[in-house]
């Protein structure tokens, strides 16, 4: 941890070297992100439910969704450079150090820029615990805490497994941004509304639903069962077959030779 806190002060220590850009490339990441939730507000004003779900409670799964995305981007987008990583031969050192190479993967990039991300997710979720009819509990925030943690960890195996099929393809294959990115639009509203094909594919393939939609019923009331509110353990649970073909791909690489 005390070298991993050593990797985040060199990564602040050079953004600050630009601060211009640091700033300016987060308020591009915001307005990237804002523009969903305009979509949203707008959307309110003509219909007053989605399915059942009003604005407020369709603003909490966004909320959720793009805090877990914007953290997951943050911490672990070394993942989604390990294209590059790989071919120009640097994995090679990686490998030579008395260090996890997930660990250096992770360490390599850090995103803080996708800090206003995180700060209109907050705010989201501050405009609905104050507005909502939802009755919160200490349960009903350590849930949203979870799935908060739960769906980074489920967006972080994304990019593990966006890496480790770059042993195999050299490139990152763009069509997992299908997942990732893609993801965090659907996220934008509950997943149910997707019908249910999309439903089942998110719930026992990529468990998206597992850290959005089924919580999302049991705050809402709409689903008394308690073990909803233990879904988002699934995304944890998601990192177990990633990190195996993560290993799977590290035991077949072959050098690059640079």
């Amino acid at each position: 941890m005390k070298l991993y806190l050593k990797y985040l002060k060199i990564h602040v220590q050079s953004m600050m070297e630009h601060k211009a850009s640091f700033f300016l490339t987060m308020a591009a990441q915001v307005m990237t992100t804002i523009t969903a939730f305009l979509g949203i507000s707008c959307l309110f004003l003509r219909f007053h439910s989605v399915q059942g779900f009003s604005y407020q409670e369709v603003l909490l799964g966004y909320s959720v969704i793009l805090f877990s995305f914007s953290l997951a981007e943050m911490f672990a987008r070394g993942f989604d450079a390990f294209g590059s990583i790989l071919s120009n031969g640097q994995f090679d050192r990686i490998l030579l150090r008395p260090r996890n190479d997930i660990f250096q993967v992770l360490a390599t990039k850090v995103e803080f820029t996708r800090i206003g991300k995180l700060l209109q997710a907050f705010v989201m979720m501050l405009y609905v615990i104050f507005t909502s009819d939802i009755s919160w509990t200490p349960c009903k925030a350590a849930i949203v805490v979870l799935m908060i943690f739960g769906g980074a960890a489920l967006f972080s195996g994304l990019f593990l497994v966006y890496a480790a099929l770059c042993f195999f393809t050299t490139q990152g294959l763009e069509f997992l941004n299908i997942f990732t990115d893609g993801g965090r639009e659907l996220g934008k509203y509950p997943m149910g509304i997707y019908g249910k094909a999309v439903l089942r594919f998110f719930t026992f393939l990529v468990p998206l639903a597992m850290i959005q939609y089924y919580p999302l019923l049991y705050l809402t009331g709409r689903d008394s069962r308690t073990i909803l509110g233990l879904c988002p353990l699934t995304g944890f649970v998601f990192l177990i077959p990633c990190h195996a073909l993560w290993k799977f791909g590290v035991r077949h690489f072959v050098s690059t030779g640079s």
